[in-house]
């Protein structure tokens, strides 16, 4: 955990590779006192450049990232290197990319696991930091033990995980070894102000996905995975993360083996042990094996289901069931009045992001929740924002413009509520309102290149070409392969301006 991040010059992986896909050749490297990424499509010159690596994220064991900013907006490098195969490659959500993906924001809930203390984003945004960006590299005791402060007040204490109750204990290890499918921060919490010796659902609720093909093994889900295991549904509280790790240190390679062997033994008995499999020590080769993780490329996960045999184990309590659910992980509190309102909102996100990601399922069941979602809860801003997407994807548009003005006039920096409210805006003719809204929403969010590419357009058609140059170049600084944005550059710088690229 200590090695978790650090400045990109510390044990740099230089490397380079061709991704074939996109034909962009990327290289990581230094060159004086800084850390580098450059890339170029071979044959296109108008793609070429350079990033200056900040900040790597990841001890290494199973791979690492690279940051970098842009006028203070700090994102993930678009390749990774994977250390299990000691090969760079496109990061997860870039795979089968054609184009050089610049602009995936490095957000506060991935700084938060593997930085100490890390900056907040400025209001409105979601990844423009103040730099430096964390205060300590990696992760420190205050993870764990709560604010050193404490501990340096004679008169204070520093939080000793053992002695909380389970359900706090279990948080510690969940901040981070729980990702779930959808995670949804309550109203004015986030996680990362989560800390230790508090409830981690006063400040995010985690739900699985659920279907017939949803239970594949991810790279973050161990705290999931744990508790689908016979092991932890026979112990119950009983047993935790630290039953087997130590989180103060981990076995030397040639320990391994022998050290969680005696982790088995202390529940499960050394007689048991001789009779069962006395020549395969190992355990966990056979009821912990790795297997390839379903979110992460060339990346093995430990399975802590700790099956007896394969295949895999259905979640709890929805076994009989084909049909897509959302199960809350780990399980909220009793049914009362207020839970079950709350849980309303957070069905009613969770299924939009679903949606949003692709997942064909949620479709039909977004409408449904966020109506009765919006009808307990006509004060929030994200649910006014989702309806009126709704709304608008019907074709309702006054009422999809009655929704985005409600919500933006809780939360004025909703940028995808400003966003769509600015088409409609234009649709009907009030350009100038259209610009006003897209406008702010770029300022916070320059790597959305869509709200660029309408600035850039309505300016082009205004005859306007030198803000229409302007929109069309920052849009390129950003995401300088998109090609829209190069296209109508070539238009505007061309003898004779046109605004017809699409």
């Amino acid at each position: 955990m200590a090695r978790a991040s650090g400045p990109a010059t510390q044990e740099l992986i230089p490397g380079e590779f061709q991704h074939a896909a996109s034909g962009v050749h990327y290289r990581v490297y230094t060159e004086g006192d800084a850390a580098w990424l450059s890339f170029e499509r071979p044959g296109d010159p108008a793609v070429r450049g350079t990033r200056q690596l900040l900040y790597f994220i990841g001890s290494g064991h199973r791979g690492r990232t690279y940051l970098f900013a842009v006028d203070g907006f700090v994102f993930e490098s678009p390749i990774n290197w994977y250390a299990q195969k000691a090969v760079w490659d496109m990061a997860p959500a870039f795979q089968s990319v054609r184009q050089i993906p610049m602009t995936l924001p490095a957000l506060p809930g991935c700084l938060s696991c593997h930085t100490s203390n890390a900056q907040s984003p400025a209001p409105g945004t979601e990844n423009k930091y103040t730099l430096p960006l964390f205060a300590h590299a990696g992760i420190t005791c205050e993870r764990c033990h709560g604010p050193g402060a404490a501990h340096a007040n004679a008169a204070g204490t520093i939080v000793n995980p053992a002695k909380l109750s389970a359900e706090r204990r279990d948080a510690i290890c969940m901040q981070c070894h729980l990702e779930g499918n959808v995670a949804i921060e309550q109203p004015g919490r986030h996680l990362a102000d989560f800390r230790p010796g508090e409830n981690l659902s006063d400040y995010v609720h985690y739900y699985l996905y659920v279907d017939e093909g949803a239970q594949k093994l991810r790279a973050l889900g161990q705290s999931e995975a744990l508790a689908l295991s016979v092991c932890k549904r026979k112990s119950g509280d009983a047993m935790s993360c630290t039953s087997c790790h130590d989180p103060h240190s981990s076995p030397r390679a040639e320990e391994r083996v022998s050290y969680y062997c005696g982790k088995c033994l202390a529940c499960h008995a050394e007689a048991f042990a001789a009779k069962h499999h006395a020549k395969q020590p190992d355990c966990t080769s056979c009821h912990m094996p790795r297997t390839n993780s379903a979110d992460v490329a060339h990346t093995q996960a430990t399975d802590h289901r700790i099956l007896r045999l394969p295949p895999l184990m259905p979640l709890q309590g929805v076994q009989s069931s084909t049909a897509a659910h959302l199960v809350r992980f780990p399980p909220g509190p009793p049914a009362q009045a207020s839970a079950q309102t709350d849980n309303l909102r957070d069905l009613a996100l969770a299924w939009e992001s679903l949606a949003q990601n692709g997942v064909a399922a949620a479709t039909s069941e977004v409408e449904g929740f966020l109506r009765k979602a919006v009808a307990d809860k006509p004060d929030d801003p994200a649910l006014l924002s989702g309806l009126g997407f709704v709304e608008q994807q019907k074709g309702a548009t006054q009422k999809a413009r009655e929704l985005y003005e409600r919500a933006l006039k809780i939360d004025p920096t909703l940028n995808d509520a400003a966003t769509n409210l600015g088409v409609i805006e234009a649709k009907d003719g009030h350009v100038e309102r259209a610009v006003h809204l897209w406008q702010d929403a770029f300022a916070r969010a320059p790597e959305r290149s869509a709200i660029g590419m309408n600035l850039a357009r309505i300016f082009c058609a205004a005859a306007q070409l030198d803000k229409a140059r302007q929109y069309a170049a920052r849009v390129l600084e950003f995401n300088p392969d998109l090609p829209q944005a190069k296209a109508l550059m070539r238009q505007l710088n061309s003898d004779s301006p046109k605004c017809d690229a699409r």
